[in-house]
């Protein structure tokens, strides 16, 4: 027999451990300001009761005996009136006070928790980038800390407030008429029934909320990404059905969400009301056969203790959609931030060496340096060469399906090797593996004979460069992007790498030259210019090996032919990993490896593969590959 899935509930474990690790953000902080603020609450939450207490006092000990005196004496009224009145003036300064400090604690602790997601983003693996939306993480910045926000900023201060008004409104009643305290009791364990159950399925709902918002989000940002491809192929009734149903799961969990929300406020004004009547009922009839001390002014003051019992009640009802929205948010938020950073076991170091006048090395400048692998195990260093080697690797994503199956490749330093075959045989796997963005299942990939494994992963992407297909360029100056990861540098240094890549000549027709601004979202230069960026930035960066992913896709052909010649001048001396669709750019290179289905199936130079007249050969002489 199938097991009936757990109710959802708002005390349930998942909401708990999230409330847990909320309030601990709270108390992080200094535990003087809150407990200032604990007492202001507190004390503001006892004036709320004041009404009650003053309304028995002033009908039993000021109204009632009055009505029987002849000249009615004022004095004491008067006394009790202004008394009352500076008590509650008290209390609106302790909330006005306890509000600007709950404020200002909540946007400097949001403050520091999205540095610490920012931070913790950046120790991530690529492996959580590749299989989640942009959009989805994005939604955790914004959506998910808004809610948090909202919480902390409002909800919670309402809700402690409502609490201790509660406690005190309690501590009177049992005071002023245990009896008619226990009718309190009854009616509010059926509302606390209906909170925390009711409450509950609302917390499940909104968390489904926050997840189909991130999901939307997701697809709103691929889809204005994509706005050109879903036009060319004339894609816009699909993609408006897509959306349709995305957004009808949004609409269908965020109607259940409020839905269940909303149920509470009539069910509490309700059991309200009915708490009410039977105080009244009770309170009257016990007044009448004057039992258990009853009188008017203490069913007078308990029943205005009810409403302000109910109060409470009604708020922090309201704030249940609040609540488990906030709750939901900050699951997805925790969930982030208990991400497992990348984990790196190399010691290896990079670091740059100069020659005394005896001709022995020491650590210095990289201006003036020449970089070099050093072992602090050891103190051993070893010049950095560039030779990389691949020995029988196996590779999966998954850990099901293999996608590299027993890689054996070299490249000598200052080698260029090129990589072709069909999409998905595997090329760009072997440069994501070389930087160790993932690792590998089986075998040894080493550089200049140390295993990558025992290279720190800073220093190991520190010694290579990367030209992607997709250009990434931040906002900032033409100077801050092509010095990127560099700091300051010359700028005859950036000139001279620019005029390498042929992105020169146009940069110095912008309106500011080299400080030109950039918007990285709307671009003002071509795509084939940013690329050449990229390279530029690529040979400020000096790296002893170089990877071009599809580097030249995005040049048309007259540029192609025009950067041709800079790029064999920004290839020289380094190892240089080409991945290229265009057969034309490979040549000259001094390895041509042709991969399929993730295996190595010919490797040679040109004329070497056009000899063996195998794949390279059908691929450069049928017609698919423009040729010089």
């Amino acid at each position: 027999m199938q097991k009936k899935p757990n109710k959802a509930k708002i005390t349930s474990p998942e909401n708990i451990e999230a409330l847990k690790k909320i309030l601990k953000l709270f108390f992080s902080r200094s535990k003087s300001k809150f407990f200032i603020i604990i007492l202001l609450v507190i004390w503001s939450g006892f004036i709320g009761i004041l009404p009650s207490i003053f309304l028995r006092i002033l009908i039993d000990e000021h109204i009632t005996p009055m009505l029987a005196q002849e000249v009615p004496d004022f004095t004491p009224l008067i006394k009790l009136l202004i008394n009352f009145m500076f008590i509650y003036l008290s209390g609106v300064l302790a909330t006005l006070i306890y509000s600007r400090m709950m404020v200002d604690i909540s946007e400097s602790i949001l403050k520091d928790l999205r540095n610490k997601l920012f931070k913790h983003m950046e120790t991530l693996p690529i492996s959580y980038f590749d299989t989640r939306s942009h959009g989805d993480i994005m939604s955790v910045y914004t959506n998910d800390i808004n809610t948090l926000q909202q919480l902390m900023t409002n909800t919670f201060p309402n809700l402690f407030s409502s609490l201790v008004t509660i406690t005190a409104v309690v501590i009177a009643m049992i005071l002023s008429s245990p009896i008619l305290f226990v009718v309190v009791v009854i009616s509010m364990s059926a509302l606390l029934l209906a909170l925390n159950n009711i409450g509950g399925k609302s917390s499940e709902y909104f968390l489904k909320l926050q997840q189909s918002l991130g999901k939307q989000n997701g697809f709103v940002e691929e889809t204005i990404d994509g706005q050109r491809v879903i036009k060319v192929f004339s894609h816009e009734e699909e993609i408006l059905d897509d959306f349709v149903n995305i957004n009808n799961e949004l609409a269908k969990n965020t109607t259940l969400a409020n839905r269940y929300s909303l149920f509470l406020m009539p069910i509490v004004f309700n059991i309200g009301n009915l708490q009410y009547a039977f105080l009244a009922i009770v309170g009257g009839l016990l007044a009448v056969n004057n039992l258990f001390g009853m009188t008017i002014g203490t069913i007078a003051s308990f029943l205005q203790l009810s409403k302000n019992f109910g109060g409470p009640i009604r708020n922090i009802s309201q704030q249940m959609n609040q609540v488990a929205s906030a709750l939901g948010g900050s699951r997805r938020i925790f969930k982030m931030l208990e991400e497992k950073p990348e984990t790196d076991e190399g010691y290896i170091e990079l670091v740059y060496l100069c020659d005394d006048s005896e001709g022995k090395p020491f650590e210095c400048s990289d201006r003036g340096g020449y970089p070099a692998w050093k072992n602090p195990k050891t103190g051993e260093y070893r010049k950095l060469e560039g030779d990389i080697r691949f020995n029988n690797v196996y590779f999966s994503y998954d850990g099901k399906k293999t996608i590299l199956k027993d890689i054996s490749l070299y490249a000598k330093p200052g080698q260029k090797i090129a990589l072709i075959g069909e999409t998905g045989a595997g090329k760009t796997t072997i440069t994501n593996l070389l930087n160790r963005f993932y690792e590998i299942d089986s075998g040894t990939i080493t550089y200049d004979g140390i295993n990558i494994k025992d290279i720190k992963k800073y220093d190991l992407r520190n010694s290579l460069g990367i030209v992607l297909q997709d250009t990434n360029l931040f906002s900032g100056s033409i100077n801050y992007n092509l010095s990127y990861g560099k700091g300051k540098i010359d700028e005859d240094e950036i000139i001279e790498a620019a005029r390498k890549s042929q992105a020169h000549d146009f940069i110095m027709l912008l309106p500011e030259g080299y400080d030109t601004h950039i918007d990285a979202s709307n671009l003002d230069i071509s795509q084939g210019q940013a690329q050449l960026l990229s390279i530029a930035r690529a040979e400020i960066y000096d790296p002893a090996v170089l990877i071009l992913d599809e580097a030249t896709s995005s040049i048309d052909s007259r540029t192609e032919k025009l950067v041709q010649n800079s790029m064999d001048e920004v290839m020289k001396g380094r190892t240089t990993f080409v991945i290229a669709h265009r057969l034309s750019t490979v040549k000259n290179a001094n390895a041509i490896i042709v991969l399929s289905k993730g295996e190595i199936i010919e490797r040679g130079d040109h004329e070497d593969l056009l000899k063996q007249k195998g794949v390279y050969y059908k691929l450069y002489t049928g017609g698919f590959e423009e040729s010089d």
